[in-house]
This record gives C-alpha cells, sequence and structure tokens, in this order.
C-alpha cells in the first residue's frame, strides 16, 4: 500500500527540475567566474594571484556586509551608520596594533596573529557598544520609516566621522602590517600575499561560524523565525526587542572588524573609509538578498573577483565592474540571489 507525501516534505523536494536548477544557479556563479577569469589571463601565475587577492576583498565585504544584511532582514532598518562602524573599528583596531608592538615587530607568526586577534576584539567591543547606543538613541524612534531612517542615520555617520577627527585627527594613518605578515609566499610560480591568506582564511572561519549559530542554534533559529515572521516569534512568547537589540550590537561589531581587517588590507585608513566601503557594502546586500547571509557570502566573493579580474584585463573599466554586476543579477533576480522569504 502507498502512503501520500506528508505535507510537511521540504519544499525543495517539492519543486520540479528546472525550478531545483535555477535555485542553485547563484552557488554556480563563483567557479564559473573564476573560470571565466582563467580563461582571459591566460596566465596561470597571475589568475591565481588575482583569484587569492579577489577572494581576500571578498571576504573583507562580507565580513562588513553580513551585519547589515541581518539588520535589514529582521529589523528592516536602512542603516547608513553602518560605515561609521566601520571606520570607527579601522582606527580602534589600528591604535591596539600600535599598542602591540612588542608583539606586532616580531617575527613570531604566532604572536603577529594575536596581536591581530586581540585588536579586532577591542574594535568589535567598542563598535558592538557604539551600535548599541546608536539603535537607542538615532535608529529606535524611526523603526518603520525609511526616509527617516535614511537621514537620521546618514547624519549619524557624519557625526561620528567628524568625532574620530577631534579623537585621532583629520589625517590618514599609514600602517604596517605585523612582521610575518608581511611579503608573500610564492606558489606555482604566483606571488600570493601572506596578509591575503590570513583574510581568506579567517572570512570562512566567520562565515561557517554564522551559518553554525544561525542554523543549529536557538538563538539563531529565533533570528531567522524573527526574519521570516517576526509577529509568530513574538505570539510564541519570544522577546523580539531584544533579539533586534542583540542583531544590531553583533552587525556593528561585525562592522568594526571587517574595518580592522581592511584597514591592514589598505594599510592606510581615514575617517572616511567606511562611507566609501557602503557602495560595495550595499551591492553585495542587495544581490545577495536582502537578509540573506549566504546571498551576501556569495555576492562578496563576486564583487572582490570581478574587480580584481577587470582592474587587471582593462583597468578602465574596474569602477564600474561592480555596478554593471548588480545591474545584470537584478534584471536576471529582482528579488537577489537568495532573498529570505517573508510570511505573507
Amino acid at each position: 500500500m502507498t502512503t501520500a507525501a506528508p505535507d510537511h516534505a521540504p519544499k525543495y523536494a517539492q519543486l520540479s527540475l528546472p525550478d531545483r536548477i535555477g535555485k542553485a544557479m547563484p552557488l554556480l556563479l563563483v567557479p564559473v567566474l573564476v573560470v571565466l577569469g582563467f580563461l582571459s589571463i591566460g596566465s596561470t601565475s597571475s589568475w591565481l594571484t588575482l583569484t587569492v587577492s579577489g577572494l581576500a576583498m571578498g571576504m573583507m565585504i562580507f565580513i562588513m556586509a553580513s551585519g547589515l544584511t541581518l539588520v535589514f532582514g529582521l529589523m528592516d532598518v536602512i542603516n547608513f551608520g553602518h560605515g561609521a562602524f566601520i571606520s570607527v573599528g579601522a582606527y580602534v583596531g589600528i591604535s591596539a596594533l600600535l599598542a602591540l608592538e612588542s608583539w606586532t615587530g616580531v617575527p613570531s607568526l604566532l604572536l603577529n596573529v594575536a596581536a591581530v586577534l586581540a585588536a579586532a576584539i577591542a574594535a568589535m567591543c567598542v563598535t558592538g557598544a557604539l551600535g548599541w547606543g546608536f539603535e537607542r538613541v538615532i535608529v529606535r524612534p524611526v523603526y518603520g520609516a525609511h526616509l527617516k531612517q535614511i537621514l537620521v542615520t546618514v547624519g549619524g555617520l557624519i557625526v561620528i566621522e567628524q568625532l574620530i577627527h577631534v579623537v585621532w585627527g583629520p589625517d590618514e594613518i599609514f600602517l604596517t602590517r605585523p612582521e610575518m605578515l608581511k611579503g608573500a609566499v610564492t606558489f606555482a610560480g604566483a606571488a600570493i600575499e601572506k596578509y591575503r591568506l590570513l583574510a581568506v582564511i579567517f572570512g570562512l572561519a566567520l562565515f561557517v561560524a554564522m551559518r553554525l549559530v544561525l542554523k543549529r542554534t536557538k538563538i539563531g533559529l529565533i533570528v531567522r523565525a524573527g526574519v521570516q515572521n517576526g509577529e509568530m516569534v513574538e505570539a510564541l512568547g519570544y522577546r523580539l526587542r531584544l533579539v533586534f537589540i542583540g542583531v544590531f550590537i553583533a552587525g556593528s561589531a561585525l562592522a568594526g572588524l571587517g574595518g580592522v581587517m581592511w584597514g591592514l588590507y589598505q594599510e592606510v585608513i581615514t575617517a572616511g573609509m567606511g562611507e566609501e566601503m557602503m557602495i560595495l557594502v550595499f551591492i553585495v546586500v542587495i544581490i545577495g538578498g536582502l537578509g540573506s547571509v549566504e546571498g551576501a557570502f556569495i555576492g562578496a566573493l563576486l564583487v572582490g573577483l570581478l574587480q580584481n579580474y577587470v582592474a587587471f584585463l582593462e583597468p578602465k573599466l574596474a569602477l564600474i565592474s561592480n555596478i554593471a554586476l548588480m545591474t545584470a543579477v537584478l534584471m536576471w533576480r529582482p528579488q537577489g540571489m537568495m532573498p529570505v522569504v517573508k510570511a505573507k
């Protein structure tokens, strides 16, 4: 005797083959781009160098974008002040590294990485606390009003940038990486910077950790459920307001972490660096699908790889390559590559 399929069967299993292929297509974009890059560049060593550089850039953009996409997905908040947290994180992290010169100036990989981790923790603590105050004072009064959110968060961004000038001065700060993270290693004829390898490993570890938290823990379940149907979560007795605040603090802390990583990547920091990075961050959040960490991860890798490949092949087109990418993705999938479907 046959039995009918249960109503709770996974939705993916109920999709037709073309729909399954369409759903899996975003996962193929990164490897397809890597192959196209290899065919276009020709030289294996140049391709490998550019690929690692693009992955490192993408991982750092993902770190900055992941917090913003969660904040928008759960709280429906358009937060242009996110760029200020990137800048503050960079300044706090670099200040911590300068204070740990006895760790960064010695040829010890363990001490050098420990110094970077200590700087990252300091930046995350400060920007997390700043995010808590930002949410209470600036964001909370304008929940549900997108135009007001844009205005007040841009205002907050400008104020914090000016405060950076007051605390750290108006000039650019040039820095050097820890001793064992300088230079490059040679692999298959390609020169790959040590710091970029560390950035790739760091970004992958963070993505895996976020996936585990969101998919395997109770708080992750509440966050994902809150993104899809906040009213139902509150009806079940959970205080979604506290979840909102926690996600905003975590998103701000991730922005600070990204600021430290990006400052070491560029080896120079400015008060306006966060504002400049927000263009790439918003591109990643939009093409990934609002509220989707997986989409932001794929989008960030596409942005990093495409910018490096195009800058090598046709430097004049590098500035518009990511705008072209966003246009192409939105024409294909107006909702983004992997959007979070909210309950109606």
